[in-house]
């Protein structure tokens, strides 16, 4: 099984290390907790501004956040190098709570969702290595997105069944998008649920750098979205004063106005087409590919792929790259959307190739 095995190896000597006991139910789930502990502790997890650059590692990560005009940051932002204990793989994810309680919404689907996609992932890992009728090495692509999608479905499933059972957040009323990618080598795994965006930087044949964006805005009135939920009885319309914002809205109430058609949450309209299924796509990295971001709507309500792509690449100190982004995002919602109060903007953009010039820098926050 060469690869695969090897993987799976790892893994399981990285539980064994950490001796969590297996005790029933929940041994996998306790196992990953366990090490995004012991991650923490050792600085590869990074859940504030700052950078992620372990040493040996060809990821360079920057990350920023700020709050918008309408009140507490709803945005928050998670980078773990060597997720899973595996030296090749880094997870990102970036959440845009909305509501009443968004900001605990999005904290805690950032929280369940790494720990959730570790253990399934690795369970998925095991009885794939283990089914005699599956041949991992025959089409070693095709297998690992298939590995990658199953765990991705079922975390999405899990998480959102979690949060509606949790007994101190409300999420009726309140919900969060999230926006993950998961880097295993030269290939990257990207899940997308809500509205927020995944762009890669690549150069094009004439050496300049090119934006391709790897997720699709899951707006209301995308055809499909639409379609969705009207055979829910939902209703997608804009509001008078909002010409262009499209919105989910209940049946026979003027609520919730949701303006993205996937999330966590939102238990109100979860029966009338709203949806926490991910869309998951691949795609592998090579030498011209240069840096992914990930950013909520904050930026890219007001600025374009390419023209985030331009900021990013022309920031000399690649730990202020998301900073950067971040204010020009501020300095164009001041320009463009005068009277309208300015969204929560947070962005992480993840270097995919080692820079000569950088230096070891472990999870670094900065203030917000």
């Amino acid at each position: 099984m060469g690869h695969f095995s090897s993987m799976f190896n790892g893994l399981a000597k990285s539980f064994t290390i950490r001796k969590v006991k297996s005790n029933g139910n929940g041994d996998g789930r306790e196992a990953a907790e366990a090490m995004a502990k012991d991650a923490k502790k050792n600085e590869m997890i990074l859940r504030s501004s700052g950078c992620v650059n372990v040493d040996g590692s060809k990821n360079f990560a920057s990350v920023f956040s700020r709050r918008g005009e309408k009140g507490v940051n709803q945005d928050c932002c998670i980078v773990w190098e060597e997720f899973g204990c595996q030296a090749d793989m880094t997870f990102c994810g970036i959440f845009d709570g909305h509501g009443q309680w968004g900001h605990f919404v999005a904290k805690k689907v950032r929280e369940s969702m790494a720990t959730s996609l570790l253990c399934n992932w690795q369970e998925t890992l095991a009885q794939c290595s283990l089914d005699p009728d599956i041949d991992l090495e025959s089409d070693k692509k095709h297998q690992r997105f298939n590995m990658w999608k199953h765990s991705y479905l079922k975390t999405c499933a899990a998480v959102d069944q979690e949060l509606e059972q949790h007994r101190k957040i409300d999420s009726f009323y309140s919900g969060t998008t999230a926006l993950t990618i998961v880097r295993q080598g030269e290939h990257i795994f990207v899940a997308n649920v809500g509205d927020s965006r995944a762009v890669l930087a690549t150069t094009a044949d004439d050496g300049s750098l090119v934006q391709v964006q790897l997720t699709v805005d899951f707006k209301p009135n995308l055809p499909q979205e639409t379609e969705r939920i009207l055979q829910c009885r939902g209703r997608v319309f804009c509001l008078d004063d909002e010409p262009g914002v499209h919105r989910v809205w209940q049946p026979d109430a003027e609520s919730p106005g949701l303006a993205m058609s996937r999330a966590f949450g939102d238990y109100c309209v979860k029966n009338f087409g709203l949806i926490s299924v991910p869309e998951v796509t691949q795609r592998h990295l090579t030498s011209e590919d240069q840096f992914v971001i990930l950013a909520t709507d904050g930026v890219w309500d007001v600025i374009s792929n390419q023209e985030a792509v331009q900021i990013v690449s022309s920031t000399p100190d690649r730990a202020k790259a998301a900073k950067r982004l971040v204010q020009s995002a501020v300095h164009a919602w001041k320009r463009k959307r005068k009277g309208i109060a300015m969204d929560d903007i947070s962005a992480i953009c993840l270097f995919v190739h080692s820079s000569p010039q950088s230096q070891q820098v472990h999870a670094v926050s900065t203030p917000k």
